[in-house]
Parts: structure tokens; sequence; C-alpha cells
């Protein structure tokens, strides 16, 4: 750890090239496929056109109330022919803790529900609204609400994106004896997540976000590694190729991490892909990340 502290905070520093830590941090500037003033927004197109899509094709319940919050809603996606009891993918969306909805999340549901497998979007409150302790704590929240009003779930599988990926690590280190139930949660699928959240302190990206030092270690995955053992589930962690070096390190020492701690993780590299099209191509049924989920959902 701890690479990020030797590089510049100032964009275009001549010292450092690309290394600096702005650029680092803004997956729109490694992409090959499109240039960074337009490959969020061609992004945040897909991911809409998608989750329409699916909406469209799927039997749904929309909106669906956890909290008490305006976000604090669920966009549920029934199996095409479900059996009586299923399993649920959670996803849990990206856009840096400030951008993006449950309402752009729904693109991934098509491949899964044709073959039994629910799938829930989680709305969560994004900043400058929602503070990182919060997001934490509503997406736990979420998945009690999911087993207490669901009883016909058979495992728990979460899917998270970037920011989403930092959030559904997160609940690998929950404390569940704080809460009235515990989720049965089988298996965890990390997208091009940020597992330390210090560097982000350093960024742009705090500037909406306003997190202290401490807040950011507190909800810093990587510091909060609990043991594995026989009840921790399997857990995939997912970078892209064109994902920035520092994405990628984060990736590896992660799962490393998670390793070490005694659980059954993989580090999947994700050729020809970048932080965005990595996790648009969910959509796909022939795509390698949706095969690995199906496979890890029939293994169970």
């Amino acid at each position: 750890m701890g690479g990020w502290r030797d590089m510049s905070v100032e964009v275009g520093d001549p010292r450092q090239g690309p290394q600096v830590l702005e650029d680092q941090y803004s997956p729109s500037r490694w992409s090959r496929r499109l240039d960074r003033d337009t490959i969020i927004d061609a992004h945040f197109e897909v991911m809409a056109a998608g989750t329409e899509r699916a909406r469209a094709s799927a039997q749904t319940l929309l909106h669906v109330p956890y909290g008490n919050g305006d976000r604090e809603k669920l966009d549920i996606y029934f199996p095409t022919n479900p059996a009586e009891t299923f399993p649920v993918l959670v996803y849990i969306h990206g856009g840096y803790w400030q951008c993006l909805s449950k309402d752009d999340s729904g693109f991934a549901a098509p491949p899964l529900v044709s073959q039994g497998v629910a799938v829930v979007a989680v709305g969560y409150d994004i900043a400058p609204k929602g503070h990182m302790d919060s997001m934490v704590l509503q997406v736990r929240r979420s998945l009690v609400f999911l087993v207490e009003q669901y009883p016909r779930i058979r495992g728990i599988y979460l899917c998270g994106h970037s920011a989403g990926a930092h959030l559904a690590a997160m609940v690998l280190s929950t404390d569940w004896t704080e809460f009235p139930v515990v989720p049965d949660i089988k298996g965890a699928v990390l997208v091009s997540g940020v597992y330390d959240l210090e560097p982000i302190l350093h960024t742009y990206v705090n500037d909406a976000l306003n997190m202290s030092r401490e807040v950011a270690q507190r909800n810093s995955p990587m510091r909060h590694v609990t043991p594995g053992g026989p009840a921790a589930c399997e857990v995939l962690v997912a970078v892209a190729q064109h994902d920035s070096p520092e994405f990628r390190r984060q990736s590896q020492e992660y799962s490393q991490a998670l390793r070490a701690a005694g659980w059954s993780v993989s580090l999947l590299d994700l050729a020809g892909v970048d932080h965005f099209d990595v996790i648009e191509k969910l959509s796909e049924d022939s795509y390698i990340l949706t095969q690995v989920i199906l496979n890890m959902i029939s293994r169970a």
C-alpha cells in the first residue's frame, strides 16, 4: 500500500506525466474507446437504455422502500420462471458516490432473470446529501430488508461497480450482530472498485464527499478485512485492462488481503475493456463476467 503517496496531486505536473493522483482516480482518462469528455455521458446513456430495456422485458417491482429516505428504495427484477426459492443478485451502482442511481442499474437483469436469478438494484443517498457512513449503512439495511420481506430468496450475491464495489466490500466487513437478521451472502463480485479511500482525500472526488481522514479510514474495506473461515462467501475481484494503474493496484492488493485472511477469492483481469464497458457488458449473455456470475450462482 501507499504507492499513491509518491504521486503529485497537481494535474499535469510535468515531473509525473500521467502518474498524478488526479489522473489515476479519473477513470475517463484511461479509456481507449472514447475521449474523456464524452465517455461518461456515453456510459450514462448505455446504463439508462439498458435499464429501460430490462424494465420493459422483465416482471418488476419498482421503487420498493426499504427505509424512509427519498433514495432508500429498491428495484426488483424477478426471474422469468421463478422456482419456489431463487437466488438474488444485489447490484450496487457506481458513480463515485455522487451520481447515477438505481434507475440506471437494471441493465444487467435480462441475462440473469432468464436463468432463474432475481436482480435487485439498490438506491442510496449520493453526495453531497449522502455521507459515506450513511451510504454504507443504507446498503447494509437494504439487505436486511430483503431478507425480512422476501423469504423465498435462496442466497444473496453482491455485485458492485466502482463506488458500488467499495460499498459491496464494506458489506463483507459488517458485524451482523448489530442487525436483526444475518443475510445469507453466498458470493460477491467486485468490479473495478476502490478499497482504500485515503488517496481519494487528495483528489477532486472528495470535493462533494467531504470526507475526513477518519471517515475514509473507517470506510476503507482494505482496513477492515475480517477473517475468512467456512462461513465466508466466495469473492471475485474483477478489474479492467484499461483501468488506471491505481485502480488495478487497489484490486490486486484487496484480493491479496482477502486471500491472506482466509477468504476464497479470485482476481479476474478482463482484457479489452475499460472502467465503463467492463460493467456495461453485463447486459450481454455471452460476456465472460456474466458467465462467471452465473457459474458462481450455479455452484452454490
